[in-house]
């Protein structure tokens, strides 16, 4: 199968109605705080133990095709010894793997963030694969200040994702491009999408010249919200601000954009998810998620480290995924939270 083949099965599988991706790519230090809330050790077993745990939930392919892993969970087995990227497979969820090495901020730039991990990323990803791995993801990281980002840091921002889907087609695994314009500060909706608009036009500009092919990829971009330090808006603002973003900034050739959640609570990402859907009549893209802490928030409370409550756990990701589910469908209603 050469390289164009594979990426093109790959985004067969990941993007199909009513299915969308979970983020489990939390590096360490991230890990640590989410086991830290409910009293648990960040031990490569523990890890080993939740990740297992998402993989191996019954019934979580019928709405989760991909799964994003981080990169010590690709040599990790389940309970019956079987490895993480198969268990997956074995529900038709496509494993993936989170390649950046984090931000860091950018020379001569003060308040611009740039992500590192470039170097020896060819090599990696031949390594990967071996491993399981048929995707990849990518993350930018954009702060809004009064001067921040600058047009140089959207514009360096923009080269290294463009550089890392490249190197990603080239080596047959799928790009998950994510551009995050984040939602922390007190800016209004109309400064977040302003500042989404700009970040975006850059990204396919810079995919453009690097020859990323568009058609083999999926996006993964921020909703357009007000600060958390602003207010909140409604689910029919939040989804009228981001489509009319997506439609003046993201090409029709792109299969499909999978929202990042970004800070929002479950049940508020699945909202507003639900309004973009409902909104979107003749958009050419598939609608979806790549939510991380949106979908396993609950689960991971449920969990809280004890083997007795895999089941509870397990019930309680399938029953965010499912509520997403029916959003990516625009027939989530929030009286299903309580079912």
């Amino acid at each position: 199968m050469n390289d164009l083949t594979e990426l093109e099965a790959t985004i067969k599988d990941m993007v199909q109605s009513g299915r969308g991706v979970l983020a489990a790519d939390e590096s360490s230090p991230t890990i640590a705080k989410r086991f830290q809330a409910i009293d648990v050790a960040s031990t490569e077993e523990n890890r080993r133990a939740w990740r297992s745990l998402l993989v191996t939930t019954p019934g979580l392919g019928a709405y989760i095709s991909g799964i994003i892993l981080f990169e010590e969970t690709l040599d990790q087995k389940t309970e019956d010894g079987q490895s993480i990227p198969q268990a997956a497979w074995l529900q038709n969820i496509v494993p993936g793997i989170k390649v950046d090495k984090g931000k860091i901020p950018l020379a001569l730039s003060p308040g611009d963030l740039i992500t590192q991990g470039l170097d020896g990323l060819a090599e990696r990803l031949h390594a990967y694969k071996k491993q399981g791995a048929r995707f990849a993801k990518w993350r930018e990281v954009y702060a809004i200040e009064k001067h921040v980002p600058s047009q140089h840091g959207i514009e360096a921002n923009a080269e290294m994702l463009a550089r890392y889907a490249a190197v990603c087609q080239a080596e047959g695994l799928v790009p998950i491009v994510e551009p995050e314009v984040l939602m922390d500060g007190d800016h209004d909706i109309e400064r977040h999408a302003e500042v989404t608009e700009a970040v975006q036009q850059a990204v396919f500009h810079a995919l453009n010249r690097h020859h990323v092919v568009l058609e083999l990829m999926i996006l993964k971009p921020n909703m357009v919200l007000p600060g958390k330090d602003c207010r909140r808006a409604e689910p029919d603002e939040v989804a009228s601000a981001t489509i009319k973003t997506l439609k003046r900034t993201v090409p029709a050739a792109v299969p499909s954009i999978n929202f990042l959640s970004g800070g929002q609570s479950p049940e508020e990402a699945t909202a507003n998810l639900n309004a973009i859907n409902q909104q979107a009549e003749n958009t050419p893209w598939h609608l979806s998620i790549s939510y991380g802490r949106a979908l396993q928030q609950t689960a991971l409370h449920a969990w809280s480290g004890k083997p007795e409550n895999i089941v509870t756990a397990q019930d309680a990701l399938l029953k965010r995924a499912r509520l997403n589910h029916l959003a990516m469908l625009g027939e989530y209603q929030t009286a299903m939270e309580n079912n």
